[in-house]
């Protein structure tokens, strides 16, 4: 079983200046009941079918399995999601020892920046980027899942 951990934090500065690698990211979910998603991704011209699993009491730890898929299975099973979509783009960003993802929201999403660190353990230390604000690793309203269902400009 694979295990995703990882902290997430608000984005209060530049970061498009440091990142070497940025690609554009639309994805649905199949389904996205609390503690268990399914997500088609389309990244890049590929396809991605992802599970999870309920996040930890912390909010720092969950089960995640990924497959990379063909591009056409990843479009038709787009048809098949929820309704509402996620529209990003994701720059990659090095900080130490480790690579931040900061993903730059579009549509009903529009002014949301988040950036994500993943970790080898709950307690691994990391050199934070100057553009990393409020942590916010926890807040389900940040979860994809949920930006779809309740998105950030009507909070």
């Amino acid at each position: 079983m694979s295990q995703e951990i990882e902290r997430k934090f608000l984005v209060t500065g530049d970061y498009k200046s440091r990142a070497y690698e940025q690609s554009r990211i639309v994805q649905g979910y199949i389904s996205s009941a609390r503690g268990r998603t399914v997500r088609v991704r389309i990244r890049s011209g590929k396809g991605y079918l992802t599970i999870k699993g309920a996040s930890d009491a912390s909010g720092l730890s969950r089960y995640e399995w990924e497959k990379e898929i063909p591009l056409n299975e990843a479009e038709d099973l787009m048809k098949l999601c929820e309704p509402g979509v996620i529209d990003k783009t994701r720059y990659l960003v090095r900080s130490g020892r480790h690579t931040f993802e900061v993903d730059e929201f579009y549509g009903e999403n529009e002014g949301l920046v988040v950036a994500e660190v993943e970790l080898a353990s709950e307690d691994e230390a990391f050199e934070k980027p100057d553009f990393i604000g409020q942590e916010v690793t926890g807040d389900i309203r940040y979860y994809n899942s949920q930006l779809r269902k309740r998105p950030y400009t009507t909070w």
